[in-house]
């Protein structure tokens, strides 16, 4: 029987055997924070509403955890490592030297690697992969003869070239290798907004991804017994945790309450942990007064949806960074603070001005992604029935 979790339940349920006229698709994330994995879920729930008996592998290291509550089909988890993406220390500072080596030792297993996931997937018969973004999946799904769709917003290869040594053949070597393994995809979806690349023979532009929750502001400034004059600013930076922040000094904001990921040390009244408030990440980006994140696709996307005022630290050095910064500035309300005032503390200044940015004429495109995403895959599901 295949296992998988019920749709807002943390019960594991025993599905029946998987008949073989009940699709399924196998899905590859990328576990580099968790924005693959958002911008997946959307898409295989509208999948979900086009395909009866819909079900779906998920290949990933993202927790289980995260699919718990937002992914509304039946779903098996397998936790096996589909890419490396970047070593960091927390969500700022990128490892350079630590993610080279950690591509060059999964690249040494790479033959293994390729054939278990090909053994893996012709034992589950899926009649769909779908990456986002894992190159492994696609090379894989297309030895094993299944129709392979990647849905990316950037790909591995243009992050590593940001970080490539010209006087170093081997990593040279490696990305050629990543693209090699990229080019086998039968079709690709590219998320709006996202860089240009040129890896897939056969690429389709599809809206933004974006599905925000239901705004529970009311039940938020009651829960964190809010007054009037104070505002909720959220920082958060994508699944990959703050390794430190300056306590003492936003302690002293006194117009303001923060909620951050983490537990937070006794003695601080403004600072409370995510962790300990009854909501779901996606509530409290709809709920909150400000956004303060890294410019990362998922939260981006949707608090520009929600027209949600953005403080944002950028990195500088990572691929999908620049387009999203554009499409923030053209459609949303985004204010740039720098990673020398983020560590100390000051923060009041980018704060307000954020909060005074007006809601720009340009209205963003409208978050269809994964409707669109969902059409043009539906067929392979619907197909694969004879």
């Amino acid at each position: 029987p295949r296992v998988a979790r019920a749709r807002g339940s943390s019960q594991l349920l025993r599905l029946p055997f998987q008949h073989p006229t009940m699709p399924l698709i196998w899905c590859a994330i990328s576990g580099h924070g968790y924005g693959h994995a958002a911008q997946t879920v959307p898409v295989l729930n509208a999948l979900g509403t086009l395909v009866p008996g819909l079900n779906v592998i998920l290949r990933t290291t993202v927790p289980a955890s995260f699919f718990q509550g937002r992914l509304t089909i039946p779903w098996d988890h397998q936790p096996v490592q589909q890419d490396v993406g970047c070593l960091q220390d927390g969500p700022l500072k990128i490892d350079i030297e630590a993610t080279w080596e950690a591509h060059r030792r999964f690249h040494d297993t790479w033959e293994a690697r390729l054939s278990h996931e090909v053994a893996a997937m012709q034992t589950a018969s899926p009649a769909l992969v779908i990456a986002d973004t894992p190159y492994l999946a696609i090379e894989a799904g297309s030895h094993a003869g299944i129709p392979t769709v990647a849905l990316a917003n950037f790909t591995w290869d243009l992050v590593l070239k940001e970080y490539c040594h010209a006087t170093d053949p081997t990593q040279q070597q490696l990305i050629q290798r990543i693209r090699q393994s990229y080019a086998k995809a039968d079709r690709a979806l590219r998320i709006t907004p996202a860089p240009k690349f040129d890896v897939f023979s056969h690429m389709v532009d599809i809206g933004p991804i974006a599905d925000p929750a239901r705004p529970e502001r009311d039940r938020l400034a009651s829960t964190l017994a809010l007054t009037p004059s104070e505002q909720i600013v959220l920082v958060g930076f994508g699944g990959i945790p703050l390794t430190s922040l300056p306590l003492e000094h936003i302690e002293q904001l006194r117009r303001y309450r923060f909620l951050i990921d983490g537990p937070v040390p006794a003695g601080y009244s403004r600072i409370h942990s995510i962790e300990a408030l009854p909501f779901s990440f996606k509530t409290l980006l709809a709920s909150v007064d400000i956004i303060m994140t890294k410019p990362g696709y998922g939260t981006l996307v949707e608090a520009v949806a929600l027209q949600r005022p953005v403080v944002y630290v950028r990195r500088y050095n990572f691929a999908d960074e620049p387009p999203l910064v554009d499409y923030l500035q053209r459609h949303g309300r985004g204010v740039e603070m720098s990673m020398k005032e983020f560590n100390a503390g000051r923060w009041e200044v980018a704060i307000r001005k954020a909060d005074e940015t007006t809601i720009p004429s340009a209205a963003p495109p409208p978050p269809m992604g994964a409707t669109q995403a969902a059409a043009i895959l539906a067929p392979y599901l619907l197909d694969s029935r004879g």
